[in-house]
């Protein structure tokens, strides 16, 4: 099942790994594997390019920081082919996603020979940048009665669905809640009224999709794979300044 109905979908240039992570998904539908458990994949497979970083095996970096956007996407694939939502698989995704992020930037710095300054800064960038395109992205799912299980404001904690407790979801939630509610009210009084605007249209959001995780990802690959490490801070932070070019394009031309 896809995110969005078929006359809405757009090329996403963050999810260059839609197709590997549905043979994921479909390979693993009838096994006992989780959604959870990919997730957790994932987490070692960021891991894994950290340590790849610090010893200089960069285009092994790059390829596990690929592969690990690849089970991001496939995580969310086989709830859906197991018709499993869960608010804590969505909770968990979100936690695992910042925490790597923020850990793949120092490890950067720290190979780079960068100031903390720069590094928190670039951090700063890419989740307020991944922050604005989730929330179009989300606005644009609930419009069109895509998928539901991210919510445009996650500002309650929502009622557990089958097969989670709603102990298990308040904490998710409460810890989620934590690390990104800077973001999510910071990208949403820049642009308080897009959940009032007409579906968005698919150039729109492709040309926004440069700022989803899986792209980020895609970059930083490069820059590793070319030996171009010093440049992925400053990159990410004069990046950021395509931020309000997109806000101001959702205003005054949408």
């Amino acid at each position: 099942m896809a995110k969005l109905p078929k006359e809405y979908q757009f090329i996403d240039l963050s999810d260059y790994g839609r197709g590997v992570a549905r043979w994921i998904a479909n390979a693993l539908q009838h096994t006992s594997v989780t959604p959870i458990q990919v997730t957790t994949w994932f987490i070692i497979a960021g891991i894994l390019a950290i340590f790849a970083m610090i010893y200089g095996y960069y285009i092994l970096a790059a390829i596990l920081l690929v592969w690990k956007s690849i089970l991001d996407a496939a995580d969310g694939e086989l709830s859906r082919v197991k018709n499993t939502p869960s608010y804590v698989g969505r909770y968990y995704d979100s936690i695992a996603d910042i925490i790597l992020n923020f850990l793949f930037l120092l490890t950067i710095m720290y190979i780079s020979d960068g100031t903390i300054w720069m590094m928190l800064l670039a951090f700063l960038g890419i989740q307020l940048q991944g922050t604005l395109y989730n929330y179009y992205y989300v606005i644009l799912r609930n419009t069109v009665s895509g998928d539901t299980t991210s919510r445009i404001f996650e500002d309650s904690i929502p009622t557990a669905m089958k097969g989670e407790t709603q102990a298990t979801v308040d904490l998710f939630y409460k810890t989620y809640n934590t690390l990104y509610i800077i973001f999510d009210k910071s990208i949403y009084y820049m642009d308080r009224k897009a959940s009032d605007s007409r579906p968005f249209p698919k150039w729109f959001m492709t040309m926004n999709s440069v700022f989803g995780l899986g792209f980020q990802l895609l970059i930083m690959s490069v820059f590793l794979a070319l030996e171009m490490t010093v440049y992925i801070i400053p990159f990410f932070i004069l990046f950021t300044l395509l931020i309000p070019v997109f806000i101001l394009i959702r205003r005054l031309v949408l």
